[in-house]
């Protein structure tokens, strides 16, 4: 049943995202990929059955990265899985036990039949989608939130709910439009007369007060069809028909009223030619020359406020005609698309080809009256790199005329942090992944390495089985290497730092890294004079060497140059670098440059994403570099990679340095001096609790330490321990617990074991680094550490120091 789930849940999931693309599209279909994907694979699977439930939870990991709200419902409509956003949603009150929306809304009765609707189709095994408005906890804001419900395949009644929270793009739209109307209310209130026409002379818009000197309805124009000049002594159809150059007319002229009163007027009309051919509307203002001096200054001051207004706006404004052409547009449109750009160009024309049928469509759907959607992305064709988002709204003027206005905002610097925060989330959700997996497979590994060591016990080197077995445990070591680097790349492998001179493990790795590059590729090591310590995992350090000598050589095939460098960097050097990311300290550098064809640039930011490669499947897996950054980041340091087309590319790495102590020193000497005269005995006395919910790696681990003279108390559960530590009536002398395991963890059981079990040792065995659950623990708890997967040896050595110490 378990499988079945997952793979509805997996296959939900692609179809919601893949199809729909909410927010940062590419993040959320890598991970519905691979959320499915871990699922199927495991569901297949019959003998797996606890590897199953393991990937599954780490599956809700991945779901918990979402940024929207999401849960999942069961026939019933209970929730079966909520992610932690639509926790958040509700509120501490209901966090804990997450409802479904339908009882989340119980008390809004506007809401009623929409969820209503929702929920049948969830129960009856439709897709479904409404538009919701309500304030998520008490006492918050109310949001709109577009619902969408999809059936869970393979569940009946099971479906999947998302949440999108479209407040804030409603907000961005009705601002747009709300100063658009502010203008029109401007200019239907200001003491002087405004109008506009096409080209004819026809007025297509008129505010109150002309209106009101001419005798005109503002909302019966389309029907009218007046003109200026109907109501003018003398001619002026020069002035305002069409002119043959751009500027700002000036005319004197006197109209006639409806009940035959003449007025004399100043009219003061711009005229805003068009492309060849055509000229597109003229606008004008009608000044009484009766009035007072006064009056024309007030007019005049209006007229420039509108101005200022319209071309200081912080986002850009364009009016658009039938035809898609730029009637007129401010200052901030103008600097967004070139200064350079004519009045009368096409809208479509300033943008790539991809972009453009979105832009058509937005117009028709404007003209006719319907909405016209949401902001539409688009890039321009001189200057691709920027991104843009474009508004478009019709203005209704009055009866049958409206205009078409274009609102465009810079979103380059916008769409730049959605894609890193895409990235993080990605690299965030692959990396709970790849640890969940890691962590499953060290349980096999470890039981398959165990037994192993007990087969190796009961035969010498001569029995033809020794050779077999030899081969099982060496071939699962090598898995045991593939899982480290799983672990590299979450950042949740166990490393064992010590304090080293890059100088010395340079020179001890150099002979290697001569073979691994081939007699093609010239090495040269430059050592750092004085250069400081380091804190590191040796072996990692290596690793990070070797993979990018390794990559360095695959591109240089016809032979180069591969440099490696060290050097100190003060924290006031570090300063300079302004790397945004890197706090000021005092680092180490190792510089890896090599003379190959180079990184384009536009994949330079994607070589430390897991399994992105460019080189032939069969000589590159995509691992080496994710693998690199993984652990530069897990020991505190920072990767920076730069590359030239053609000439070659150089990773600089940055370890912080190590000031060691006179102490640390003396402590560190006698620790190697202790590991030279370690004991081969392995064997000892005393009552172990093992807690192991893996049954393989439990009969295993509890036949090594059997062998080994100790009594071994077997628990597969945190609960199953607590019951044997109540029974038992005699001494506990050591824990050995696993970390992750069902409904109680390995530090919750200790924690419950703290009054019992007072002053007992412990070991910790997981897949997953001690930092990983540490901080779980009490700040004064002490306990050791055991990395799966261990063979007999380590594990029966990790006990014998721990009880030779108690």
């Amino acid at each position: 049943m378990l499988a079945g789930i997952g793979i509805g849940l997996g296959a939900t999931l692609l179809d919601a995202f893949n199809v729909h693309a909410f927010g940062t599209t590419g993040a959320l279909t890598l991970i519905g990929i691979l959320v499915a994907a871990v699922v199927m694979l495991f569901g297949l699977s019959s003998t797996l059955g606890q590897d199953l439930s393991r990937t599954h939870e780490a599956a809700g990991e991945a779901l918990d990265t979402l940024p929207d709200p999401c849960y999942v419902t069961d026939r019933r409509g209970a929730v079966l899985f909520a992610n932690e956003a639509y926790r958040n949603l509700l509120g501490a009150v209901n966090a804990e036990r997450p409802v479904p929306l339908e009882r989340l809304l119980a008390g809004h009765e506007t809401l009623a039949d929409t969820v209503f609707r929702l929920a049948q189709a969830a129960r009856t095994g439709f897709a479904a989608e409404e538009e919701i408005r309500f304030a998520p906890r008490t006492g918050s804001i109310e949001r709109v939130y577009k619902v969408v419900v999809r059936p869970l395949s393979g569940q009946a009644g099971g479906a999947v709910w998302l949440l999108r929270d479209l407040t804030v793009e409603r907000e961005r739209v009705e601002i747009a439009e709300q100063g658009w109307q502010r203008v029109m209310s401007f200019l239907s209130a200001t003491p002087f007369g405004f109008y506009a026409t096409q080209s004819t002379g026809e007025i297509t818009f008129i505010n109150a007060k002309l209106a009101g000197w001419l005798g005109l309805e503002t909302g019966r124009l389309a029907t009218q069809k007046a003109k200026l000049t109907d109501f003018a002594l003398g001619d002026i159809g020069g002035l305002v028909r069409a002119s043959d150059f751009e500027g700002t007319v000036v005319a004197d002229a006197d109209l006639r009223g409806p009940d035959g009163r003449v007025f004399p007027v100043r009219i003061v009309q711009t005229l805003v030619p068009g492309g060849p051919g055509r000229d597109l509307a003229n606008w004008g203002i009608v000044l009484d020359r009766a009035t007072s001096d006064k009056a024309e200054e007030t007019a005049r001051d209006a007229e420039m406020r509108f101005a200022r207004f319209f071309n200081n706006a912080p986002i850009g404004i364009a009016t658009v005609d039938s035809e898609g052409r730029i009637d007129n547009a401010n200052s901030a449109f103008l600097a967004y698309v070139g200064d350079r750009v004519e009045r009368g160009v096409k809208l479509t024309d300033l943008v790539i080809d991809d972009d453009r049928a979105g832009i058509v469509d937005s117009l028709a759907k404007s003209r006719s009256g319907k909405a016209s959607g949401p902001a539409i992305e688009i890039r321009l064709v001189n200057r691709s790199e920027r991104v843009g988002l474009l508004y478009i709204s019709r203005v209704d003027m009055d009866e049958g005329a409206s205009s078409t206005v274009a609102y465009l905002v810079d979103a380059t610097e916008q769409k730049s942090l959605e894609l890193q925060f895409a990235q993080s989330q990605k690299m965030q959700a692959i990396g709970q992944l790849a640890g969940g997996v890691a962590h499953d497979f060290n349980n096999l590994l470890t039981a398959i390495i165990g037994f192993c060591d007990l087969l190796l016990a009961r035969h010498q080197a001569g029995d033809p089985s020794f050779a077999d077995v030899m081969q099982i445990k060496q071939n699962a070591n090598r898995a045991a290497n593939l899982t480290r680097q799983l672990l590299a790349f979450s950042r949740r492998q166990t490393l064992r730092p010590k304090v080293l001179s890059l100088t010395d493990a340079l020179a001890e790795l150099q002979n290697l890294l001569s073979r691994l590059l081939t007699e093609k590729v010239e090495l040269k090591i430059v050592h750092g004079r004085d250069l400081g310590l380091v804190k590191v995992d040796q072996n990692q350090l290596e690793q990070v060497i070797m993979n990018l000598a390794v990559n360095a050589r695959d591109a240089m095939p016809d032979g180069g140059k591969l440099t490696i460098r060290t050097a100190n960097v003060s924290e006031e050097d570090s300063r300079a670098l302004d790397h945004a990311l890197m706090p000021p300290a005092d680092y180490l550098l190792i510089e890896v440059a090599d003379t190959g064809s180079g990184i384009p640039k536009e994949n330079l930011g994607k070589i430390f994403e897991p399994f992105y490669t460019t080189k032939d499947p069969s000589k590159g897996t995509g691992l080496g570099l994710s693998t690199v950054y993984g652990i530069v980041k897990q020991t505190g340091g920072f990767i920076f990679p730069y590359s030239t087309m053609g000439k070659g590319t150089t990773f600089r790495i940055y370890l912080p340095r190590y000031f060691e102590t006179p102490a640390e020193a003396k402590a560190e000497a006698e620790a190697v001096a202790a590991a030279v005269l370690e004991p081969t005995d392995l064997t000892g006395k005393g009552t172990i609790l093992l807690v192991e919910d893996e049954d393989a790696v439990r009969t295993f681990a509890a036949r090594a330490l059997a062998t080994r003279g100790y009594d071994v108390l077997q628990a597969e559960s945190g609960e199953a321990a607590l019951a044997i530590v109540e029974d038992f009536d005699g001494k506990i002398d050591l824990i050995v617990s696993d970390v992750v395991m069902p409904n109680m963890d390995g530090p919750t059981l200790i924690k419950e074991l703290a009054g019992r079990l007072p002053g007992v040792k412990i070991i910790f065995v997981s897949g997953y680094a001690e930092d990983a659950f540490a901080k779980s623990l009490d700040p004064d708890q002490e306990f050791h550490f055991l990395p799966k997967p261990f063979s007999l040896k380590q594990l029966a050595a990790a006990v014998k120091d721990v009880m030779s110490a108690a």
